[in-house]
């Protein structure tokens, strides 16, 4: 590990001033989770840590008529455990709940899994210097790729790793992100960006800015979601697949609905021809694989991958069936 100096500000104004003052060399550390295991490995070495835990108000969950606001500090665990969440927002419940290990969701918040950076064996190992790190090739594409992408690779084929991400995506959630100029809202769906426009991150934070909460629209009447995802193994692991599913029930009968699927994409990779083919539909497995099979015409799978092409139909049928029992 690579020497570094140790900071803690005392406000989220005060963090967004030192970084606008200097906007490299600093890492910014929220739960630890992800950070502290690239500090590890050698994937980074910033001169500066900026520490945020125990930043005050930005690790509360707030209700209101117009929705939901989750402090970008508000640890896995307490998401999880908030009863509001789990009746109105069962797919984020679902996500929260299944992501990491019951002591890592009490250190992780909902900040640092949005921003999390990829799991991809090539970019975690310092010795390689893949594109995602400034060199000219990426590994994974001829490489062991079994964890990779299916969508959205080329350039580079790491997923992104996110159990939180899909889940927020389907609930139309926005990001309040912050810099010493002030705050500025976008839609979660438009944070993340693919390798093509920028290799070496996965979403559009400039290098003076914090996200500082995460806004989510109330739950409309007749809405319903779920989050389900597959594991390699039996204990706590990244997904493999994912599927976050929200859909407005017409009676048995399925009227709008959205798809978002973690571990097959460069970013949280939306099923828009899935989408459209369920509409309609009951909401049974069987429609859900069929409609899933409709977003496969762009996947591109590697040497190793070929198998979540089948598993994300399954994931997607799982998902939509469990609309019917929510």
């Amino acid at each position: 590990m690579i020497p570094y100096r140790y900071g803690k500000v005392a406000s989220f104004e005060q963090a967004a001033a030192y970084l606008a003052q200097n906007k490299s060399g600093v890492a910014v550390m929220a739960g630890g989770t992800d950070l502290l295991s690239e500090l590890k490995e050698g994937t980074a070495a910033p001169s500066v840590v900026l520490d945020l835990t125990g930043t005050p108000g930005l690790s509360e969950i707030r209700k209101g008529p117009d929705g939901v606001s989750i402090g970008a500090l508000t640890t896995l665990a307490d998401l999880a455990a908030d009863a509001d969440i789990e009746r109105d927002y069962a797919v984020l419940h679902q996500a929260a709940l299944s992501a990491a290990s019951p002591q890592l969701r009490n250190r992780g918040t909902v900040g640092g899994n949005l921003c999390q950076r990829p799991r991809c064996w090539y970019y975690r190992d310092a010795a390689v210097v893949c594109t995602k790190k400034g060199g000219g090739k990426c590994f994974a594409e001829n490489g062991r790729n079994s964890r990779h992408a299916i969508f959205g690779g080329g350039i580079c084929w790491a997923v992104h790793p996110s159990d939180l991400a899909p889940a927020l995506l389907v609930l139309d959630a926005t990001a309040v992100l912050v810099s010493a100029k002030g705050e500025r809202t976008v839609p979660l769906e438009d944070f993340f960006t693919s390798p093509i426009v920028n290799v070496r991150r996965e979403n559009i934070l400039a290098p003076d800015e914090l996200v500082k909460e995460v806004r989510i629209p109330a739950r409309k009447t007749g809405d319903r979601s779920a989050y389900v995802k597959f594991i390699e193994r039996g204990a706590w692991d990244f997904a493999v697949v994912s599927a976050a599913v929200k859909a407005t029930m017409n009676g048995a009968a399925l009227g709008a609905v959205k798809i978002v699927c973690g571990g097959v994409g460069t970013k949280p990779w939306r099923l828009v021809a899935a989408e459209a083919a369920l509409k309609g539909s009951r909401a049974d497995e069987a429609a859900g694989q069929r409609a899933a099979a409709r977003s496969l015409a762009d996947a591109r799978p590697l040497a190793e991958n070929g198998y979540k092409v089948d598993l994300l139909k399954v994931i997607v049928g799982r998902a939509v069936d469990a609309l019917a029992r929510s």
